[in-house]
């Protein structure tokens, strides 16, 4: 008889503290306490065409954009999941113009904080299409057992301890990093656990996948515009034109690149001067993983993890994915300035 042994994600986390010299337990609790959020939103989720859950909840968040209902959930789901582990000093999220700081005695003495976008892709979620969340955690540099500060929340990527996301799609799966490799889980919905399922995943060097919203050509940088191009050619070697899938959720995009290779795109423009991905939420999570897997994230021009913070909700332009293809946008980028 074949032995069949399922490793769940709290047993994971166990097991890798041993990873980390200064482990004690408190980022593997957070962790779990994600966990147990993440499978919160996704009962929700399944049930959503069934109970008054879809569509608009009538107000906006601080991004200008309309919330649905499913963001608000979300987002207090992963909030007091995050409040009630005891290890989280405060979360920034994508639905709040500031952080929400934890002023608990115990929470005070938490040792992280957490920036999240609780609902990646959420305007898909009347019509069935995957979505997403997003989290990064980091070290607090205030002290503990006081109260956070903004500083918390406004390092570099590169300071990131973990970070990882959901997504809710035919199957309902977390991936995420610590610094040690990307793993991934998923759920099985008969025991009600995260199992792994995708260990130690590697982005191939090369994809042939190009993820970007062509709609906005006319306002895109001309090296971008010769980019795409290049992509829609034919080579020598077959191996172009490259195949064009956007879904319009980062998750959904950066998931799929990531197991079989390819690039997200989501450059300036002209209505966006800036770029429309925030850094904290989205841009240096999947930076993060990506380079975990062995692939890239710039802002066209330098490393994303790198990026100074001014703001919390700060934007960037954002191409995340293969390594060589992330590498190619950046030559086009220098070789066709505007």
């Amino acid at each position: 008889m074949n032995s069949y042994r399922i490793t769940t994600l709290n047993d994971f986390i166990i097991q890798k503290q041993k990873d980390f010299s200064y482990a004690s337990g408190d980022l593997s609790s957070l962790l779990s306490h994600i966990g147990t959020a993440a499978k919160i939103v996704n009962k929700k989720m399944n049930k959503a065409g069934l109970v008054d859950i879809l569509g608009k909840s009538g107000s906006v968040n601080i991004q200008g954009e309309t919330q649905q209902k499913l963001d608000v959930f979300a987002d207090k789901a992963f909030t007091e999941a995050l409040r009630a582990c005891g290890e989280c000093c405060g979360i920034a999220t994508e639905e709040n113009q500031n952080e929400i700081v934890f002023t608990g005695r115990l929470e005070k003495k938490g040792k992280y904080i957490v920036c999240m976008d609780p609902l990646d892709g959420s305007s898909n979620i009347d019509y069935n299409v995957s979505v997403g969340s997003i989290f990064s955690i980091y070290r607090r540099i205030s002290p503990r057992g006081k109260t956070a500060k903004i500083e918390d929340f406004m390092q570099p990527g590169i300071n990131q301890v973990a970070a990882g996301y959901v997504i809710y799609g035919s199957s309902t799966m977390m991936v995420y990093s610590t610094g040690n490799g990307v793993n991934g889980f998923t759920l099985d919905p008969s025991i009600g656990e995260f199992c792994l399922s995708h260990p130690n995943i590697k982005t191939p060097v090369n994809g042939n996948i190009y993820s970007i919203n062509e709609g906005n050509y006319t306002y895109f940088p001309l090296g971008i515009k010769k980019f795409l191009k290049f992509c829609q050619e034919k080579d020598e070697d077959n191996e172009r034109p490259y195949t064009s899938r956007y879904i319009g959720s980062l998750v959904s995009d950066f998931h799929r690149n990531l197991l079989i290779g390819g690039i997200f795109l989501y450059p300036q423009n002209e209505r966006a001067p800036q770029g429309k991905l925030r850094v904290v939420y989205e841009c240096n999570p999947m930076a993060f993983l990506a380079e975990q897997a062995g692939g890239a994230a710039s802002d066209g021009f330098n490393r994303i993890m790198e990026m100074e913070l001014k703001a919390l909700h700060q934007r960037s332009p954002f191409y995340v994915g293969s390594l060589n293809m992330v590498q190619k946008v950046k030559e086009f980028l220098k070789a066709y300035p505007d």
